[in-house]
């Protein structure tokens, strides 16, 4: 369940019945509270929840500009994009070039880039053309993890990957400049152009990192970094046709960039041939699964609402003040120590990884991304099921499942269906 975070004071007037929190046409709150006696819009969200836990995306900026502050708080998105987007890519020199990934993932896997990512908040270690000193990065690592890194960046290979990744970063930084200089123009006309300008070279950073040949060239893992810095730049696109108030574009590449995540997930997965890129993989594709997709699900609502909103109160809604709510989010010692933190996610995985296998886990997260395939899955087991007699197994009982139940069922019944295939064979042979 989602729960927006509105700053103390709100937060008060919101329980107290003076302010009302916002929703869409479907009833589902959209991180917006107004006057409930004047209807005037009065705080924007500062922070949601999910099932109780801070909504913390490793790749989306969660979005709740939405007022007279949405210049400020657009450019201060987009730097918050540029700063995932540096740890991201820095750590594909961990990752390296190639089809094979071994333990050096440890370094650089969900918790280590969380961590990574609040120590580049904190200006505590500095990211330069899309890349960290590895010194930096490896400091807490073993000799066995250091020197297969080593010998990763030796390869002309990924130089020359490298030497892509830097351009593309490059352009991304300065179509980041670009905006922040259109955001402060004052005449229409000249702000749209530079806008306009700014996109284009944000397209051409988004074809560097989605460069299929690139893709192809190497593991799944970085495959995953590289898409996963290729949707933080989308998101940039996405804001710029916000800022133009152009909704319906900005809504429908919302919408694709979810598909798009999605598609791009599975056919990550289908890459994963090893326990090491599985061991990768798994909490941190369930991270996007879980904060991601819940991240942009909310800015798509936002920009849904707000397109349907009537011209008077999309005018009020930009003129808003929303200075006096208090906006400014202080960490405190606690939230700071939830993420730096091992992950929910990483837990789940480490409890089922001794109860499942490499295909059975892999399965649950083809799961995560694509409810069909589980569908398909359980029509196999229901029929296999009434082969073997077990009458529990019925679709009513299967969709109250857990997907480790159904991927494992699966498995089970798929292992016990080609051995018996394979007897079958040899007594016709015989």
């Amino acid at each position: 369940m989602m729960n927006f975070v509105f700053p103390a004071a709100v937060q008060a007037a919101i329980e107290a019945g003076k302010y009302l929190q916002v929703v869409n046409s479907a009833g589902v709150p959209i991180g917006m509270a107004r006057d409930a006696a004047t209807g005037e819009f009065v705080s924007h969200a500062i922070g949601a929840a999910l099932n109780n836990s801070p909504l913390s995306p490793l790749v989306s900026p969660l979005q709740f500009a939405m007022g007279g502050l949405q210049m400020q708080q657009m450019h201060m998105g987009f730097q918050v994009v540029q700063g995932s987007l540096g740890v991201l890519q820095a750590t594909t020199a961990v990752i390296g070039v190639g089809t094979f990934a071994g333990v050096a993932l440890s370094a650089v896997n969900l918790h280590q880039t969380l961590k990574l990512k609040k120590a580049v908040e904190r200006l505590e270690v500095k990211v330069e053309n899309g890349f960290i000193n590895l010194e930096q990065l490896l400091k807490y690592q073993g000799a066995e993890i250091k020197q297969q890194i080593s010998e990763v960046v030796e390869k002309m290979t990924f130089e020359n990957h490298r030497l892509i990744l830097v351009r593309a970063y490059g352009l991304f930084t300065q179509a980041i400049q670009r905006m922040r200089s259109a955001l402060q123009l004052q005449d229409i006309n000249r702000r749209n152009a530079e806008i306009d300008a700014a996109r284009g070279m944000l397209f051409e950073a988004l074809a560097d990192y989605r460069n299929p040949q690139l893709l192809e060239e190497t593991c799944a893992a970085g495959q995953l970094r590289r898409l996963e810095c290729s949707w933080a730049i989308e998101q940039s696109i996405i804001g710029t046709y916000q800022v133009q108030n152009e909704f319906g574009a900005a809504g429908d590449r919302l919408s694709q960039l979810q598909q798009q995540i999605r598609q791009d997930g599975i056919s990550i997965i289908q890459c994963c041939d090893s326990d090491d890129e599985l061991d990768f993989l798994f909490p941190e594709i369930t991270r996007i699964h879980n904060h991601d997709l819940a991240a942009l699900d909310i800015w798509l609502n936002q920009i849904e609402w707000t397109k349907a909103l009537p011209p008077s109160e999309l005018k009020q809604l930009q003129s808003a003040d929303f200075s006096k709510s208090n906006l400014t989010v202080v960490e405190d010692k606690k939230s700071s120590a939830t993420a730096l933190a091992i992950p929910d996610e990483q837990l789940f995985y480490e409890n089922l990884r001794p109860k499942s296998h490499f295909y059975a886990l892999r399965t649950q997260l083809e799961f995560m991304l694509d409810p069909q395939q589980r569908k398909e899955h359980e029509n196999y087991i229901i029929e296999q099921g009434e082969i073997a007699g077990h009458k529990s197994l019925v679709a009513s009982n299967l969709e109250k499942a857990s997907d480790f139940a159904v991927a494992n069922l699966f498995y089970y019944f798929r292992v016990r269906d080609e051995s018996g295939e394979s007897e079958e064979s040899e007594l016709v042979n015989a």
